[in-house]
């Protein structure tokens, strides 16, 4: 059984990763999420309904115990299942100035980001290794490339991420493992809800939002086999708002 991981894949672009993984129908999807059932459930039944087979996994991905007790525990009840596709979604943001960030904002940030990429890649890098194949996609954020004001803690989360991105896929490349890393801008989600985006659309040239199917499709061409030769990168896909 092939199979695909999605952290973070209830809602959002997670969501519309789940979703386009499924259309290709290659991939048993895991859909990891934190808290929101609701939502996980919502996504499988339209993972379902594209003819694809999937299941909902709850775990915080910041939290190493966890996420190994989960996967282990999934892995023990699947043992001929093949993780191919590692997509790394899941992210928090706890925006404000630095001056006045509080350590729980700066750690809970990191730690999710950061942390939950060592987490659920660790798990399976080995097995990866073993199988000779693998695709790793790494969210990152156009605030991980230029940095982004009220975002201290999200930057350096998704900037350490782009280092990791690097490194690692050099280390994995002779086993036909890619990873790499895609730096949405501003995507019509959830957690742009709030923004004022009659104002900050100003400021992007293809004057609009991105789309969450947008992103998703990206990242489906890079788990795919066309896109075998391209390790290491980051792919920023923002509408123009840095290039």
């Amino acid at each position: 059984m092939k199979t695909a991981i999605v952290t973070g894949g209830s809602r959002g672009i997670g969501k519309a990763i789940c979703l386009r993984l499924a259309q290709e129908k290659n991939y048993h999807i895991l859909i990891n999420y934190q808290s929101n059932e609701e939502k996980a459930l919502e996504t499988l039944r339209e993972v379902e309904q594209l003819g694809a087979t999937g299941e909902i996994l709850r775990f915080d991905v910041s939290k190493n115990e966890e996420v190994t007790e989960v996967l282990s525990k999934w892995v023990e009840n699947n043992p001929t299942a093949i993780v191919e596709v590692v997509i790394n979604n899941a992210g928090v943001t706890r925006d404000g100035l630095f001056m006045w960030m509080s350590y729980e904002d700066w750690n809970t940030v990191i730690q999710t980001s950061l942390n939950g990429f060592y987490n659920v890649t660790q798990f399976f890098i080995q097995k990866m290794l073993r199988n000779r194949y693998g695709r790793i996609v790494n969210m990152v954020s156009v605030s991980g490339m230029k940095g982004t004001p009220g975002q201290t803690n999200y930057s350096a989360a998704k900037a350490a991420i782009v280092g990791a991105t690097k490194a690692l896929a050099q280390e994995v490349a002779k086993r036909n493992i890619t990873v790499n890393a895609v730096a949405p801008g501003f995507i019509e989600t959830d957690m742009t809800a709030n923004l004022d985006a009659a104002e900050l659309v100003k400021l992007i040239p293809a004057n609009r939002f991105g789309k969450t199917e947008e992103v998703a499709d990206l990242v489906g061409f890079l788990t795919s086999d066309k896109a075998g030769y391209i390790t290491g990168e980051v792919i920023n896909i923002n509408g123009g708002i840095y290039s």
